[in-house]
């Protein structure tokens, strides 16, 4: 009966059993009571324990899943393997009625067998790798989540719904509309949509319709194409870098000199304009802070940056970006901002390789509270 869900703990709650026929409740008291031998030997009937018609493992699992059905409880039968959802099925059909003994019997061993039971385990891969993935190393869980990846030959859909969209989206610019359809049509709303949203115009309405087609689609090609897919997105060799090379490039020149960073992207722009204004808008410096940072969480940078880098960050662009300076100084208390301009004033004009490092320590701190979750920087877009 290791087929069932963990659901059925709710049969063996307070040590009571209902009775699905009458409705009764009975305690264990009770039912040792009903079902002594005794208690049916008289005028000739046969004990109960005679009664107690011989079940495979298969057929208990049947009657336990039948029960809780007529309880109204919902046991997870659709995470079962198919094949396993079918033997149960057909058990189900084969079986015939059951009588009260057989029944308080299976319960009884089920409960026990719920009563015995200490831990429970992931039944596949995916699972374990899901439940250990913050307690391993990046290696040991990319490698980890391959092989789990490539699936025990049973249903591939919930592998393909798990994979981000931005993975999945290049496969609706080589499939045809119909595929397309099916995997849109498994893989949740949310996600389907993001990805049917990031298809070109003439693309997008082309597979909408083709949802519209998949209603004669066999259970058996859904799980074909499904298999094609994964198939197809496991043989796709993965970077081993997390961030894309925008990131990279953009990181790397955030942190670099101003005379650097702006001779670098114009040798982008000429090398490749698309990549050169990718990576400039996910450039984030000193003077984007106006634009990109929220008023309300300059307190917060303030808080997280050192005092004395600070005040060099807004001495040295005093010069060279005052409206910086005045954002910042804007947006906290009229006390405090009077006190750091009279000092920023008082200050020379920091050496140029000094007032950068100042102003890179700010920016550094402000992606740190962006990772932290504590701010989120504006789009460039908007």
């Amino acid at each position: 009966m290791d087929m069932l869900s963990d659901d059925t703990e709710n049969m063996a709650v307070a040590g009571r059993v209902k009775d699905p026929l009458s409705g009764a409740s009975f305690s264990e008291t009770q039912e040792e009571e009903i079902l002594g031998p005794a208690a049916m030997a008289i005028q000739g009937l046969p004990s109960r324990a005679a009664r107690v018609r011989p079940l495979k493992p298969s057929q208990k699992a049947a009657v336990i899943v039948r029960l809780l059905l007529s309880q109204g409880l919902t046991p997870s039968i659709d995470r079962l393997p198919p094949e396993h959802q079918e033997t149960l099925a057909l058990t189900m059909s084969r079986l015939g009625p059951i009588n009260r003994d057989t029944l308080y019997a299976v319960i009884r061993e089920f409960a026990e067998a719920l009563d015995d039971l200490a831990l429970t385990f992931p039944s596949a891969l995916p699972d374990a790798v899901q439940l250990l993935e913050q307690h391993l190393s990046p290696n040991a869980a990319e490698n980890l989540k391959s092989k789990a990846a490539a699936g025990d030959g049973s249903d591939p859909w919930p592998i393909l719904a798990a994979m981000p969209a931005e993975r999945l989206a290049p496969l609706l610019v080589h499939e045809s509309a119909e595929v397309c359809a099916i995997l849109l049509s498994k893989i949740g709303v949310a996600k389907a949509a993001e990805i049917l949203a990031g298809l070109p115009e003439d693309r997008a309405p082309q597979v909408a319709h083709a949802i519209s087609l998949t209603s004669t689609v066999t259970p058996t090609m859904v799980e074909k194409i499904g298999k094609a897919l994964l198939k197809q997105m496991q043989s796709q060799p993965r970077s081993v870098f997390k961030a894309s090379a925008v990131e990279r490039v953009g990181a790397m020149l955030n942190a670099a000199r101003g005379t650097a960073r702006e001779a670098i992207l114009k040798g982008l722009m000429e090398r490749d304009a698309a990549f050169g204004e990718d990576v400039k808008r996910a450039i984030f410096t000193f003077e984007h802070i106006p634009r990109r940072l929220d008023a309300k969480d300059v307190a917060k940078v303030m808080r997280r940056v050192d005092g004395e880098t600070m005040l060099t960050a807004l001495a040295a662009g005093l010069k060279s970006c005052p409206a910086v300076v005045e954002f910042l100084l804007g947006n906290m208390s009229k006390r405090l901002a009077e006190q750091i301009r009279e000092d920023a004033n008082a200050r020379e004009t920091p050496r140029l390789e000094e007032g950068e490092a100042a102003m890179n320590s700010v920016i550094a701190a402000i992606r740190d509270l962006e990772e932290a979750g504590e701010l989120r920087l504006i789009p460039p877009e908007e």
